[in-house]
C-alpha cells in the first residue's frame, strides 16, 4: 500500500526507490527525476521523435500517388484517429501517470496478457523505427560531407547507423535534461529547414522560377473531389504513422511537472504542430512541384522517397547543405527521443515483475533506467545489423511493418480508456465524450488500420521482398508481435513472473508510484 509522509506527498510501496537528491529533486517509485521537464520541453521531446522533416519528405510523394490533389485531406483524416487516441492517452495518465503507459493502463483494464502485449509492441515498434532512424542518419552525414561514395556502400553506412544509436543511448542514459537541451537545438534546426522549405517552395510557385507549378486550389481539401476509396485509405494509412511519437511525453511523465496534466497537453499541442506542420509544407511543396510525372514532378515515381532532396537545389541552391544537415538531425533527434520511452516502458514492466528484475536498475547517479536504455540501444544495433546484413529489402519492410505494432498499442490504449472508466462514463458529458466516445472511435479506427494494414501487406505487391509466399512486410510485422507471445509464454514459466500474471503486482487497486503533485 503508498503511505504518506509529513508534506502529505505519496511514498512509494516496495517496488521502488525514494530519496531526495543534493539538486532537491525527489526520486519517486522507480527513481526517475521528478520535475525534469517542463511543457515546453515535453512538447520538444515528442516532436523530436515524429522526424518530422524525414517524415514528410519520404510520405509526401507516395501520398500524392494515391490520392493525387487531396493529399491535405489524406494528412487531416490521420490526425482524427491520433488526436481520438491522444485523448485515451491523457485521460489515463491523469488517473495513472505511471511510465510504463500502455502496459500499465492495459493491465489494468484488461489483466496481465494484454498490458503485456502492448508493453511488447511499444518496444518492438521502436526497435524497428531505430533501424530506419540510423539508416537516415548514417546515410545523410556522408551526402553532407561530400563523400557520396560512402553514403552508397551499405557497410559503411550500416556502421555509421549503429555508431549514432550508440551515440544517443549514451546521450539517453545521461538524464532527460541533457536530452532536453540538446533536442532544443535540433529541433531549432530541423524546423528551421522545414520553415525555409516551405517559404522558398511557396516563392517559387508564385514568383514564376519553378518549372511546374500548380495553382493553389481550395479544392484541395475538399474530400468529396476523393476518386478511389482503396487510393484514399492507402493515402490515409501512409500518413497515420508519420504523426507516430507524439506519445513519447506520456511515457517521460515520472519525469515531468505536473505529471498528471502536463504530459497530455505536450502531446496533444505535438499532434497539433504536426498537423500545421504537414499541411503548410505540403502544399507549399505541391505548388512549386506540381502534380507531373517526369522532372520535379511529385507523380514521379523517381521522386517519391524522397521529394525534399529532389527539390533541394532548386529552392536552396548553394544552402543545400542545410537541408542535408537537417535532415541528419531529424534522424539522430528521432533516435534519441525513441531509446527514452521504450527504456520506460521496459523499466516499469520489471517494477511490476512482468520482466527480470535488471530492467529496473537505475543509474545512481543520472537516475535514468540504464540497464533498459542500454539493451534498447543493443538490441536495436542488433537488429539494424541483421537486418541489412540480410539485404537492404529486408530491411525497408521490416520499416514498413512496423505500422502494424504502433496501430496495435495505439488501438490497446484507446479501448483501455473505455474499459477502465466504464462505471462513470455516464456521469457527466465530458466523461461520455472524452473517456468513452473518443477513445472508442479512435481504437476502432486504429484497429481497422491494423487489419487493412495487414491485409495489404500480404500482397507480394507491396513489400520489397517476398517471405513464406507472401509479402515480407506481413511476415515481418505478424512474426515479430507473434514473437512477443512467445517470449510472454517463456517468461510466465519464470518463477519470478507468477506475481504479475496472478494479477497480485499489477491490477486494477495497484497504486500509482508517483506523487499526486510535486
Amino acid at each position: 500500500m503508498t503511505t504518506h509522509n509529513h508534506s502529505g506527498r505519496h511514498t512509494a510501496p516496495e517496488t521502488g526507490p525514494n530519496n531526495i537528491t543534493d539538486t532537491g529533486h525527489i526520486h519517486v517509485g522507480k527513481g526517475l527525476n521528478s520535475s525534469a521537464l517542463g511543457i515546453i520541453g515535453s512538447t520538444v521531446i515528442s516532436l523530436a521523435s515524429t522526424a518530422p522533416l524525414y517524415s514528410l519528405a519520404a510520405t509526401l510523394g507516395w501520398v500524392i500517388l494515391e490520392v493525387g490533389e487531396q493529399a491535405p485531406v489524406a494528412f487531416l483524416a490521420a490526425c482524427i484517429p491520433m488526436v481520438f487516441a491522444a485523448l485515451a492517452y491523457q485521460e489515463l495518465n491523469r488517473e495513472m501517470p505511471d511510465c510504463g503507459t500502455t502496459f500499465v493502463w492495459g493491465t489494468k483494464a484488461f489483466g496481465p496478457v494484454v498490458g503485456w502485449i502492448g508493453g511488447w509492441a511499444v518496444a518492438v515498434s521502436a526497435i524497428m523505427v531505430l533501424a530506419n532512424v540510423a539508416e537516415i542518419s548514417g546515410k545523410y552525414l556522408w551526402y553532407l560531407v561530400g563523400m557520396n561514395h560512402f553514403a552508397e556502400d551499405r557497410t559503411i553506412v550500416v556502421l555509421t547507423g549503429m555508431a549514432f544509436i550508440a551515440l544517443m543511448t549514451v546521450v539517453s542514459t545521461l538524464g532527460v535534461q541533457i536530452g532536453e537541451k540538446m533536442q532544443m537545438a535540433l529541433m531549432v534546426i530541423q524546423y528551421a529547414a522545414l520553415a525555409a522549405f516551405g517559404v522558398l517552395a511557396f516563392i517559387g510557385a508564385t514568383n514564376g522560377t519553378s518549372p511546374s507549378p500548380a495553382a493553389f486550389d481550395w479544392q484541395w481539401f475538399n474530400p468529396a473531389e476523393i476518386e478511389s476509396w482503396s487510393g484514399f485509405v492507402a493515402a490515409v494509412l501512409l500518413c497515420l504513422f508519420i504523426y507516430w511519437g507524439w506519445d513519447t511525453s506520456l511515457a517521460l511523465n515520472e519525469e515531468t511537472k505536473n505529471p498528471r496534466t502536463t504530459p497530455g497537453r505536450a502531446a496533444m499541442l505535438t499532434i497539433a504542430i504536426l498537423l500545421v506542420t504537414y499541411v503548410g509544407v505540403s502544399v507549399a511543396t505541391m505548388m512549386f512541384a506540381g502534380f507531373g510525372d517526369t522532372g520535379i514532378g511529385l507523380t514521379n515515381e523517381a521522386n517519391l522517397d524522397d521529394v525534399f532532396t529532389v527539390l533541394r537545389d532548386l529552392l536552396f541552391g548553394p544552402w543545400g547543405w542545410f537541408l542535408i544537415l537537417a535532415m541528419i538531425v531529424s534522424g539522430a533527434s528521432s533516435t534519441q527521443t525513441t531509446i527514452l520511452p521504450t527504456a520506460r516502458g521496459t523499466l516499469s514492466m520489471a517494477v511490476y515483475r512482468a520482466l527480470p528484475k535488471q530492467f529496473a536498475q537505475i543509474h545512481k547517479r543520472y537516475h535514468t533506467p540504464w540497464f533498459s536504455t542500454t539493451l534498447m540501444g543493443v538490441a536495436a544495433m542488433v537488429y539494424y545489423g541483421c537486418m541489412s546484413l540480410i539485404s537492404e529489402a529486408v530491411l525497408l519492410d521490416s520499416i514498413t511493418s512496423m505500422g502494424l505494432a504502433v496501430a496495435l498499442y495505439y488501438a490497446i490504449t484507446s479501448f483501455a480508456c473505455v474499459w477502465y472508466f466504464r462505471d462513470q462514463l455516464f456521469k457527466s458529458f465530458r466523461n461520455f465524450m472524452l473517456q468513452g466516445l473518443l477513445p472508442l472511435l479512435g481504437g476502432i479506427m486504429l484497429t481497422y488500420a491494423f487489419i487493412q494494414s495487414a491485409v495489404d501487406m500480404i500482397s507480394v505487391d507491396y513489400s520489397y521482398t517476398v517471405l513464406l509466399g507472401v509479402g515480407g512486410a506481413f511476415v515481418v510485422g505478424v512474426g515479430s508481435l507473434l514473437l512477443g507471445f512467445l517470449l510472454m509464454g517463456w517468461w510466465r514459466l519464470n518463477p519470478k513472473s507468477r506475481a504479475f500474471f496472478r494479477g497480485e503486482s499489477l491490477n486494477r487497486n495497484t497504486p500509482v508510484l508517483v506523487p499526486d503533485e510535486y
